[in-house]
């Protein structure tokens, strides 16, 4: 079960981790959490995003350059 427990906690992310991979402000990354875009789990006082949400949050906003 503790392996379990490490799993988990590896495949969520801090809002300093996310803001850190978007290069984006920390404010921009509650925001987005706020708004719904991304979503959140709550743990304590911290929020933390799992790296499946990210990585869909990343899909679903990808822009595709046109010629």
């Amino acid at each position: 079960m503790g392996e379990r427990v490490g799993d988990m906690a590896e495949q969520l992310l801090t809002v300093q981790e996310i803001a850190s991979a978007m290069r984006v402000s920390e404010m921009t990354v509650y925001r987005l959490i706020r708004d719904g875009r991304l979503g959140a789990v709550r743990i304590g006082k911290h929020l933390r995003v799992s790296r499946e949400e990210f990585h869909a949050f990343l899909d679903s906003n990808a822009v595709i350059a046109t010629p």
